[in-house]
């Protein structure tokens, strides 16, 4: 930028803005992911609309691309891009909740973790994420597949409203009844079509819950998934449950001598009457012997948040998505050769419902392609020693590549790596079509290019 833009864009901005060589520069460049280590031409610590506008016309006017970062949470770290401007929403945390209305408005660099904290407060939530850490912004305009949304739908259908910043600076708020092709994209197209700085959610009744974590022997897997598979078919909506691999942690609930052992659990979560929990949770429990467990009642927050301690910030993290209609045999015992290999505590594989109210809502609604799946899968290597890089990389690949045979073509956006390009129309279904045309009637310059990105031909 010239010396001329650089002074207009700071005369114009409240927030900081930051370039190389400054004292500040290197700290807010960093995301979630620390593999990811990329050198902005300019961030811009944004701290209202105004700011945002400022920022995207100055990068419009100075032919800059733009990346945005909100909760920075992105693993294959879309938030930051070499010689691009980083529009940083990360002090833009304003939330208001209607408890009349039961809604919410939270700004674009809300965390699940600020929004929980204020939604709580009402005995409200929407579906959110299973890390607190993780924004809401990424989250929503991916899907958002959470706790919730067996009952409540995924995080995108409970979306009223988005205020947004398109490529040319302007500002439009888009709803059902405003710019509804906008509308329809936002909710399943990612961060393709503009900088979102204000979100309205509905909101539902959910204040304590009962849920946590069972872990059980390896060798029970096959019994444990089959009983997951069966009863979260037609399970009661308020019950949410996740199959998953975990080294165990050194928890007090977990005998002391298998710390460290690898097991498989089950996470789960009832928002229904608390009397009822440990019936609901009886066909889960009796699937095998339960080695340790940590389900209690608590707040809805505190269960959202179990596992912010082994996914921190500043981890290497590279991770692979499938989709799936069924959980087949085949599939598990793919499952079954790979997981248990599962190479560090932080490291795990995660098995998310998508049923219930999420498949009741009309396809067409939205521009999420794959309401018709059972199954979101993540296999998540998250990994501390940078020397490690090569051999925790090939576990993600290789149970990945083993279940590709037993899954659909396209993964969850939110869950896909930076290497999975040709994979992009697969995984946004099939509106790609619609979606490449909402794209280039909003951002037809591909300023917003630093995502999964939709664009025309591919």
């Amino acid at each position: 930028m010239g010396e001329v833009a650089v002074k207009e864009l700071q005369s114009w901005v409240r927030g900081e803005v930051i370039f190389p060589g400054d004292a500040r520069y290197d700290e807010s460049r960093k995301v979630y992911n620390a593999m990811i280590d990329r050198r902005p031409a300019v961030i811009v610590r944004c701290t209202s609309v105004a700011d945002v506008i400022a920022a995207v016309k100055s990068a419009r006017a100075e032919g800059l691309n733009v990346s945005i970062r909100g909760g920075g949470h992105s693993v294959p770290g879309f938030g930051t891009a070499d010689g691009a401007m980083m529009v940083d929403l990360s002090r833009m945390k304003g939330i208001r909740v209607d408890p009349a209305t039961k809604t919410v408005r939270a700004e674009g660099g809300c965390t699940w973790g600020d929004y929980n904290h204020a939604t709580h407060a009402f005995g409200l939530a929407s579906t959110g994420g299973v890390v607190s850490t993780t924004g809401i912004a990424g989250l929503t305009l991916g899907g958002g597949i959470g706790y919730l949304c067996r009952s409540a739908g995924l995080s995108l259908d409970n979306l009223l409203s988005a205020d947004v910043v398109l490529a040319d600076g302007s500002f439009v708020t888009a709803r059902k009844d405003v710019s509804p092709d906008l509308f329809w994209a936002l909710r399943g197209g990612g961060g393709n079509f503009g900088v979102v700085t204000n979100f309205e959610f509905r909101l539902h009744a959910v204040k304590d819950i009962v849920g946590g974590p069972m872990f059980f022997e390896v060798e029970d897997a096959p019994e444990v998934m089959r009983a997951f598979d069966r009863y979260m078919t037609d399970a009661p909506r308020q019950l949410y449950a996740v199959f998953a691999w975990q080294i165990a942690p050194p928890l007090p609930f977990i005998p002391e001598d298998r710390h460290g052992d690898t097991f498989c659990a089950l996470v789960v979560c009832w928002t229904g009457p608390r009397d009822q929990a440990d019936k609901v949770f009886a066909p889960l429990r009796g699937a095998a012997k339960v080695v340790a467990q940590y389900v209690a009642p608590m707040p809805y927050p505190a269960l959202n948040s179990l596992f912010d301690a082994l996914l921190p910030h500043g981890l290497q993290n590279y991770w692979k998505t499938v989709f799936a209609k069924e959980l087949t045999d085949e599939a598990i015992e793919a499952h079954i050769a790979h997981g248990p290999r599962v190479p560090t505590v932080n490291s795990t594989m995660h098995i998310y419902p998508i049923n219930g109210a999420v498949h009741e809502v009309a396809p067409e609604a939205t521009a999420f392609g794959h309401r018709d799946v059972k199954y979101a899968t993540v296999i998540a290597g998250v990994w501390p020693d940078p020397a490690q890089n090569e051999a925790n990389i090939r576990w993600v690949r290789d149970y990945y590549k083993a279940l590709v045979p037993y899954s659909e073509e396209g993964g969850y956006i939110n869950f896909s790596s930076g290497d999975d390009v040709d994979r992009v129309r697969a995984n946004y279904g099939r509106y790609y079509d619609g979606l490449v045309e909402v794209k280039t009637k909003y951002d037809p310059g591909n300023v917003f290019r630093f995502n999964q990105n939709i664009a025309r031909g591919r």
